[in-house]
């Protein structure tokens, strides 16, 4: 692509470093598309019950972000070998949370009744939500059961996007790792915030006066 030609003929290292001392979004992106086919070779090789290879690839571009964030070329190690790294790393870590969530699938699914931490059962995915800086009804209480029918009208609201985009957020990704797992950019994710929150406060407040 013409937008990306200056890039073409730049190391790694060089991008990186545009990335991070002048904030180069298109720099960023560059590299993305270019380590985006290994991140898909490394995703074929793993699979969580329950859910799909679009589970495990955004999981594994996550990785891939963190690679770009976190490299340190004074390490004295190239950028292919850590990206690898990174994202084996993350998937790794999303497997074994989904195994400890008995299988649920990683963003395809949205229970927002079940427990956020195996270590506290009492504290839900809707409970987290409802004090979240995105969703806050000023004296919001949900009691336990109402939060199935809660949680089932929640989930018939929101579309396929909005799902995928609220359950990273639970999990507490970025707005940046959300973008890059879904292939959205920032914005977009955050008007996805914005329609969860005001679709969650209106049926919230619709079942309070029920």
């Amino acid at each position: 692509m013409e937008v990306y030609k200056k890039y073409e003929e730049m190391e790694d290292t060089q991008l990186i470093e545009l990335s991070k001392k002048e904030n180069d979004l298109l720099a960023i992106e560059y590299l993305i598309n270019k380590y985006k086919k290994i991140v898909r070779m490394k995703a074929r090789g793993y699979y969580i019950m329950g859910g799909d290879s679009e589970d495990i690839m955004q999981e594994g571009m996550i990785g891939l972000y963190k690679a770009i964030r976190d490299f340190d070329e004074s390490k004295q190690v190239n950028f292919y070998s850590f990206a690898v790294l990174c994202i084996t790393r993350q998937i790794h870590t999303a497997i074994k949370s989904a195994n400890r969530q008995k299988h649920i699938p990683l963003n395809s699914s949205l229970s927002l009744d079940r427990a956020v931490y195996e270590e506290n059962e009492d504290l839900t995915y809707i409970d987290t939500f409802a004090n979240s800086d995105i969703s806050n009804p000023e004296n919001l209480i949900i009691s336990s059961e109402n939060k199935t029918a809660l949680e089932k009208r929640i989930g018939e609201s929101l579309s396929s996007l909005e799902k995928k985009v609220l359950f990273l957020y639970l999990r507490g990704k970025s707005y940046v790792e959300i973008a890059v797992a879904i292939g959205k950019d920032e914005k977009s994710i955050d008007n996805a915030l914005q329609r969860i929150k005001k679709k969650v406060t209106k049926i919230i407040e619709q079942q309070e006066v029920e």
